[in-house]
C-alpha cells in the first residue's frame, strides 16, 4: 500500500545504537519531504535495559507520535514482545534474524552480513535501517545521500552493510516522497544551542544532568568552529557563580541544568536578580521530585522557576513548543538578559531537548533587544543608575578610572552596601520597574500562539511539548488551543486577547496539579478541567484525544 504518513519504531539494547539508528531513519524521511518528530526512550542506567525511539513523518508539521506505528526495527527479541502491540493493520516486522523472529517479519541475518563486511556488532543498525528502506519501497540513492551527511565515520563500511540488508529484503509496502523541498532535522538540545550562539553566547557552564547534557555535547563538538569555551565545573553551585563572574566582565554565557541541578542555584539567581547580573539559565525539566525518573520527561518545574530564590526580583521565562520556537526563544532570552539585567530561564523538556523536529530555518522573530552601554565620556560612573526604565548603563572592567561594584547586599546607586529604608525601597522600585518594559516588548512578539479553530468557544490551554498533540486534537475535535510561550511576566494582554469568546477550556499538562491552570488562575482564569499526565511519557494522538473527549462530555 502507498502511505504518506509513516511511523517506525526502532528497538534494541543500550549499546545498540538506537539513537542514532532513530536520527539517520528521521533524516531518511526528512530527505523524502516529510515533516519530522522522534521520540527516545530510555532507562537510567549505564549499561542494559531496553531503548527505543519513534519516528513519526508526515505531509504536515507533527511533534507527538501516535499509538500505532508501520514499521517495527527490532535489533533484539524483546523489541518485538515488547512494542508488537504498537503495529498498526498492514504494518512490517523487521528483525535481526539471529536472535529475533515473528510469523511474517522480514528476517534479515545480520550476523551473516557483519561478518562478511568485517564490520562491528554495533554496525547491525545499519543493516536494519537497509532492510528497512527495502521493505519501505525507498530507493537507495536515498540511503547513500543520508548515511553520507548523517555519518561521521566509517561510512563506506556503513553503506555495504545496509546494501547487503537490503538486497536481501523484500518490498511490502511504498513510503512516497512527498515534496522535494526538506526541512532540516535536529533535536531540542541542538536547536537551544543554535539559539545561545546567535544570541552572543561565547562561554558554556554545566555540572551534566539530562535532559540538557547533549546541549554541552553539542557545544564541546562545535567549540573551535564557533569559538565558544565550554566548562564542566565541579557542582552547579560553582557553574552559576562562573556565569554570574562573566556577566560582571561582560562576557555572555549560559548554563545547563535540570531540576535538581537548579534546586542548587537557587541562591546565586538570587545573586543575579538584587546584583542586576544578565543571567542565562537552560532548565531541562524531567519527572521528580528528587531523582525521579532521571532520563523521562516532566512538566512540573513552572512554578518552581517562577518563584526559585528568596524575595522578589524580574525574571524572564520562555517555554518552547519544538526546535523553530527553542532556536528563536533561546536567542531573545540571551537578548532579553543583557537588555534588562535578569535572570532568563529557558524551560524546555525531556522531549523538546532529546526529541527530533524538522525546524523552519526561514522563522524568525524581528526582534534584536541590545544592552544599553553607559557613555564612555560620561563620570563618575553608577553601576545602578536611577532611570525611568529602571535600566542602568553597563559598563564593564578594566574601564580607567572606575569603580564597578556589584553587590548581594540592598545598595545605592554607586552599588555601596546599605541599609536605609529610603534607598532600600527606591532600589527594589528600580528593579521592578524593569517589568514593564520588558512585558511591552514581549507583548508585540506573539508571546501566546493561538491554533485550532481560533473561534470555537471551548479551548485546550497547555504549554511547551504538548504544542504538538494539542495542535493535532485541536483540530480533531474542533477546539481553539492557547498555549503561552512566554511565562514570565506573564502576556496578560495577548492571553486576554486570545481568550476572547472562549467559554471552557481544559488544561493540558504534563504534570500532577496543572501548573499552568494555576498560573492563569492568579489573572482570573479558571479551568473547566484538567486532562494530566504524569508518568514520564508524552501525550499520543489518539490517548490525548480519548482522554479530551471525555473531558468535555
Amino acid at each position: 500500500m502507498d502511505i504518506h504518513e509513516v511511523s517506525v519504531l526502532i528497538g534494541g539494547r543500550a549499546g545498540d545504537g538506537v539513537a542514532s539508528s532513530g536520527q539517520v531513519v528521521a533524516q531518511i524521511l526528512a530527505h523524502m519531504g516529510y515533516r519530522v518528530h522522534m521520540y527516545f526512550d530510555y532507562p537510567s542506567l549505564i549499561k542494559g535495559g531496553h531503548n527505543f525511539a519513534i519516528i513519526r513523518g508526515a505531509e504536515r508539521p507533527v511533534g507527538a507520535v501516535r499509538d500505532k506505528v508501520d514499521f517495527i526495527l527490532a535489533l533484539n527479541q524483546e523489541t518485538i514482545e515488547l512494542h508488537r502491540g504498537k503495529l498498526g493493520r498492514g504494518g512490517v516486522i523487521i528483525c535481526n534474524g539471529d536472535i529475533a523472529s515473528h510469523p511474517g517479519a522480514v528476517q534479515v541475518p545480520i550476523g551473516s552480513i557483519l561478518k562478511n563486511e568485517q564490520a562491528p556488532t554495533v554496525m547491525g543498525n545499519s543493516a536494519i535501517i537497509g532492510a528497512f528502506l527495502k521493505a519501505a519501497g525507498i530507493d537507495w540513492n536515498i540511503a547513500e545521500e543520508v548515511f553520507w551527511n548523517a555519518l561521521m565515520k566509517e561510512t563506506v563500511q556503513n553503506l555495504r552493510v545496509a546494501w547487503q540488508a537490503y538486497d536481501a529484503a523484500d518490498v511490502r509496502m511504498a513510503v512516497k516522497e512527498i515534496t522535494d523541498h526538506r526541512h532540516p532535522v535536529m533535536t531540542g538540545n541542538e536547536a537551544i544551542g543554535i539559539g545561545l550562539l546567535e544570541g552572543g553566547v561565547t562561554m558554556y557552564f554545566a555540572y551534566p544532568m539530562s535532559p540538557t547534557s547533549n546541549l554541552m555535547h553539542f557545544f564541546a563538538a562545535k567549540a573551535d568552529e564557533f569559538q565558544i569555551r565550554v566548562v564542566q565545573p565541579e557542582s552547579e553551585t560553582a557553574g552559576i557563580l562562573m556565569a554570574l563572574g562573566c556577566s560582571y566582565a561582560g562576557v555572555r554565557s549560559a548554563i545547563g541544568t535540570s531540576g535538581g541541578g537548579f534546586c542548587l542555584m537557587t541562591e546565586a539567581l538570587g545573586l543575579s536578580g538584587i546584583a542586576e547580573l544578565p543571567l542565562v539559565i537552560v532548565l531541562g525539566q524531567r519527572a521528580g521530585p528528587s531523582t525521579g525518573l532521571a532520563t523521562y520527561t516532566a512538566q512540573s518545574d513552572l512554578l518552581f522557576a517562577l518563584n526559585a530564590g528568596h524575595g522578589d526580583f524580574p525574571r524572564f521565562i520562555v517555554a518552547p513548543g519544538d526546535t523553530t520556537e527553542a532556536r528563536t526563544w533561546s536567542r531573545l532570552a540571551t537578548a532579553f538578559a543583557w537588555k534588562y539585567q535578569v535572570p532568563s530561564i529557558i524551560l524546555p523538556d525531556k522531549i523538546v531537548c532529546e526529541g527530533l523536529y524538522s525546524i523552519d530555518p526561514d522563522f524568525s522573530i524581528d526582534c534584536h533587544p541590545e544592552p544599553i552601554m553607559a557613555d564612555p565620556g560620561v563620570r563618575p560612573y553608577m553601576r545602578y543608575q536611577l532611570t525611568e526604565s529602571g535600566i542602568s548603563p553597563l559598563r564593564f572592567p578594566p574601564s580607567v578610572g572606575d569603580w564597578i561594584k556589584v553587590n548581594s547586599h540592598v545598595h545605592d546607586t554607586d552599588g555601596i552596601t546599605t541599609e536605609e529604608p529610603e534607598v532600600t525601597r527606591t532600589m527594589a522600585d528600580k528593579r521592578n520597574n524593569k517589568i514593564a518594559g520588558l512585558r511591552e516588548e514581549l507583548e508585540g512578539l506573539h508571546p501566546v500562539e493561538v491554533s485550532g479553530n481560533t473561534n470555537s468557544d471551548g479551548a485546550l490551554l497547555t504549554w511547551g511539548s504538548n504544542k504538538g498533540a494539542c495542535d493535532e486534537v485541536g483540530k480533531l475535535l474542533d477546539l481553539r488551543v492557547i498555549r503561552p510561550v512566554v511565562l514570565c511576566p506573564f502576556p496578560e494582554r495577548s492571553f486576554a486577547n486570545a481568550m476572547t469568546g472562549v467559554r471552557r477550556f481544559y488544561s493540558v499538562e504534563s504534570n500532577e496539579t496543572g501548573q499552568l491552570a494555576r498560573l492563569v488562575s492568579q489573572f482570573g482564569y479558571r479551568a473547566s478541567g484538567l486532562v494530566l499526565k504524569y508518568d514520564g511519557r508524552p501525550f499520543t494522538i489518539e490517548e490525548l484525544t480519548a482522554r479530551v473527549r471525555e473531558a468535555i462530555s
